[in-house]
């Protein structure tokens, strides 16, 4: 049973998968994994980010799943997948090669889309075999490879030192987030959103990211906190397509401007205007705009189903 409380109507719910598998990841963590439509489709895999769940990407599966074949996960920790001891980056990049190895068939590719935490994760498998096996293309949301705390804007000072420790300990912060009142949405909504942002968009992020428990969130905080993965980046050669919202807090414009100067194959940098943190949810026509176009460019129809994933009812 999902420990989520997420919107469950309306344009913002999750669409009911078409099936729910489990994959064990190397280390044998046990990973969430919903499939929706049709077999034989092109494929698209989706990663979410740090704090959220499969619920994130709602409004991509919803459109895409029509004639894609939509893959998405739970990162380890949050919605349906448990927690793990070990939270790093080998630990993403192995977490991504089990799903793909598990629902992709040999030789089928597939758009790679990442937001956040999840562009993180693309970046961190991009040399991993079942990685480059399977990677047609992939897109970028709302994302950086270093210095994460230090460019954070989420504290309105100029940067430095003082920027730097306070947004630290406040992205580090162990306290519970509680219940989703409208103080809570506030400050959700100033810290990872655009200020136009509609007041239902702000409740489905409130209710996903409050979902994610304490302990897990402040674990992979540290992560990000001394992330690197700027040789990742240079490690990504399929085409990679960037989008970010002019009025991000958490991965300003400057990461994506940077990604786009260092990728072997950069297929473009889309600056969503007054748009925040949250891109897939906040601009979700533009993100599955993009999506899709990648799909055309850069991915078949693949007729053979896969067999290493197990039903989900059946790995209990």
């Amino acid at each position: 049973m999902s420990r989520l409380t997420h919107v469950t109507s309306g344009p913002y719910a999750p669409p009911v998968a078409a099936r729910e598998l489990t994959v064990r990841s190397a280390d044998g963590t046990r990973l969430h994994v919903e499939v929706h439509g049709p077999d034989g489709a092109p494929a698209v895999v989706l990663a979410h980010g740090w704090t959220c769940s499969t619920a994130f990407w709602a409004a991509q599966i919803r459109e895409l799943a029509a004639d894609h074949r939509v893959i998405a996960y739970d990162q380890r920790g949050h919605g349906r997948t448990p927690a793990s001891p070990d939270c790093g980056t080998d630990t993403l990049a192995d977490d991504l090669e089990a799903v793909l190895t598990a629902t992709l068939a040999p030789g089928e590719r597939a758009v790679i889309a990442g937001h956040s935490m999840g562009g993180m994760t693309i970046m961190a498998a991009s040399a991993r075999p079942a990685f480059r096996a399977h990677a047609a293309a992939v897109l970028l949301c709302s994302t950086g490879s270093s210095r994460l705390v230090t460019e954070s804007t989420v504290v309105p000072i100029r940067p430095g030192r003082a920027r730097t420790w306070l947004t630290g300990r406040i992205l580090g912060s162990r306290a519970p987030l509680g219940p989703v009142t409208p103080l809570a949405r506030r400050i959700l909504k100033y810290a990872t959103m655009g200020p136009a942002s509609d007041p239902h968009m702000v409740e489905a992020c409130a209710r996903i990211v409050h979902a994610c428990p304490r302990t897990v969130r402040h674990a992979w905080s540290a992560v990000l906190h001394t992330l690197d993965l700027d040789h990742g980046v240079r490690q990504l050669r399929v085409p990679t397509e960037i989008v970010v919202g002019t009025a991000d807090r958490l991965t300003p414009p400057v990461h994506a401007r940077s990604l786009a100067a260092a990728l072997p194959s950069c297929a473009g940098v889309t600056e969503l205007p007054g748009v925040g943190h949250m891109t897939p949810v906040e601009a979700p026509g533009q993100v599955t705009a993009k999506i899709r176009a990648l799909v055309t460019a850069h991915v078949t129809a693949h007729v053979t189903a896969p067999t290493h994933a197990v039903p989900a009812e059946e790995s209990a």
